[in-house]
C-alpha cells in the first residue's frame, strides 16, 4: 500500500517536543499535536525567514504544499496559546538528514548523521543518552536505523 503523500524532509527532530501553560497541570489541559512536519514548516519559514518557494524545496514537497502545511501548523498554535493547551510535536511522514543526543551526565549535545546511531557520548563516555529521533522512529518508520 502507497502512502498517502510523499515523506517530507526535515533537517533535525525538534530538541523539545512538549509545550505547556505554567502552573496548570498537565491532567487538567487539552492536547493539541503539531506533527514534525509543521514544526519544520514553522522553523523554515517563521524563525529561518525562508520564503514558501525555498522552504518548500528545502522539504521536498510541493509549494502549495507547504502553505497548506503552515497554515495548519500556525492555526495549532494560535489554538494552543489562546486556549492554554498543552502543545505535543509528533508524528508525521519525515525523513530526517541528521539526528541529535543529548548526554545526560555532562549535558552535551551531539548532532550525527541520520543514519549513524552513537551508543556513547563522544565528549564523557556515558552510555546515558537521550536519542532525539528515538522519540519519532515508531511513529515515523526510519528503515536505516535499528
Amino acid at each position: 500500500m502507497r502512502n498517502a503523500y510523499r515523506r517530507r524532509r526535515v533537517q533535525t527532530p525538534p530538541k523539545y517536543n512538549n509545550f505547556k501553560p505554567s502552573g496548570v497541570p498537565r491532567k487538567l489541559l487539552s492536547i493539541i499535536t503539531l506533527t514534525v512536519d509543521e514544526y519544520e514548516a514553522i522553523r523554515l519559514a517563521d524563525y529561518e525567514g525562508m520564503q514558501h518557494q525555498e522552504a518548500s524545496e528545502e522539504m521536498h514537497i510541493s509549494r502549495p504544499t507547504f502553505t497548506r502545511l503552515i497554515d495548519k501548523a500556525h492555526q495549532k498554535i494560535s489554538i494552543a496559546l489562546t486556549e492554554g493547551k498543552e502543545l505535543i510535536i509528533e508524528g508525521g511522514n519525515v525523513d530526517f538528514d541528521f539526528n541529535l543526543y543529548r548526554c545526560h551526565d555532562c549535558g552535551d549535545l551531539n548532532q550525527t548523521d541520520a543514519d549513524e546511531l552513537i551508543t556513547a557520548c563522544p565528549d564523557c563516555g556515558s552510555v546515558n543518552l537521550e536519542d532525539y529521533a528515538g522519540h519519532h522512529r515508531m511513529r515515523f518508520g526510519k528503515k536505516h536505523h535499528p
